[in-house]
């Protein structure tokens, strides 16, 4: 999951809950000379890298726990071309149940049986990339940048042992957003952590310092204080994933219906899988993933319960 696809499982949760974030990622090589004298430049490259790397081919089985209010979820994800295929293996770090187990089964079984729920997966994931580029292109113009400073990468935050340099962000007086999606834009003021030899940005904190409202075809605002911190690392050569977003957002649906979101997620144990893999031979590896994690979970004595 690179950093475009972030925001589009974070732009999953906008549609369906009324919230709206944004995510970014890159690609290519360059030096750091010159950072300093033209930030706005770097964060062009950026985002033009990431632009480029939506369209990659590489696809990865990775685990991700999510961590809220109300407990954690473990899952196991395959990206393939269909769609990415996401089963859960563990709540609040236990393994699932026999009957959460059939409940889980059916669900994600569902999308392969169903024709009608795979164009309906596809078309949403289709939405929520397109929503997601959108913002990322209006970043250079929506966005005034500052430099404050570098740091050095680590292997949750960049490539380790490359610099990291430091832009603090606040909205362009002159930006008008074409439309509400890129509104949230206007509202949002932060830091970005952007690798100065990869051109990859590492890290990004936002926090709404207005109350914005958002048109992901829900009527609605955010409300000020919001924040969202999401960081990307490298995985394999000059491939980068996102390593783990927080959210933390409250506002209105419909502009009666109260909002709120708590939660942070961590990716880890990311491994290449083949391109052609289709959605039903992910789901398939899944259920071996799966198997083995509950085999070899603390306290199931080498059976699953």
């Amino acid at each position: 999951m690179n950093f475009a696809e972030s925001i589009a499982s974070v732009a999953d949760a906008v549609c369906r809950t009324g919230v709206l974030i944004l995510a970014l990622s890159p690609a290519s090589l360059a030096q750091p000379s010159s950072v300093r004298a033209d930030p706005v430049e770097l964060v062009r490259k950026a985002v033009q890298n990431e632009i480029d790397a939506s369209s990659g081919s590489a696809h990865f089985l990775f685990r991700g726990t999510k961590t809220t209010p109300k407990g954690s979820t473990t899952k196991i994800y395959v990206e393939t071309s269909e769609a990415t295929v996401g089963m859960a293996v563990a709540y609040d770090g236990k393994p699932l149940t026999p009957a959460q187990r059939r409940e889980e089964d059916a669900r994600v079984e569902r999308v392969v049986k169903d024709p009608f729920e795979m164009r309906r997966k596809r078309a949403q994931e289709h939405e929520d990339a397109e929503r997601t580029m959108r913002i990322v292109r209006a970043m250079p113009d929506a966005f005034l940048y500052e430099y404050a400073g570098e740091v050095t990468g680590t292997a949750e935050i960049g490539h380790a042992g490359d610099p990291l340099v430091k832009l603090r962000f606040h909205p362009n007086p002159y930006y008008r957003s074409p439309s509400r999606v890129e509104e949230v834009l206007t509202g949002m003021q932060g830091e970005l952590l952007l690798d100065a030899v990869h051109y990859r940005l590492a890290s990004i904190d936002g926090t709404l310092f207005k109350e914005v409202g958002f048109g992901w075809g829900i009527l609605g605002h955010l409300d000020r204080g919001g924040r969202f911190v999401v960081h990307q690392a490298a995985v394999e050569d000059n491939l980068w994933e996102i390593s783990s977003m927080t959210l933390k957002f409250t506002g209105k649906i419909l502009l009666v219906k109260s909002l709120f979101i708590e939660s942070t997620e961590v990716f880890s144990g990311f491994k290449r899988v083949s391109p052609d893999l289709t959605y039903a031979q992910a789901l398939e590896m899944l259920k071996k993933e799966e198997a083995d994690v509950a085999e070899n979970s603390p306290g199931t004595n080498g059976a699953r319960k």
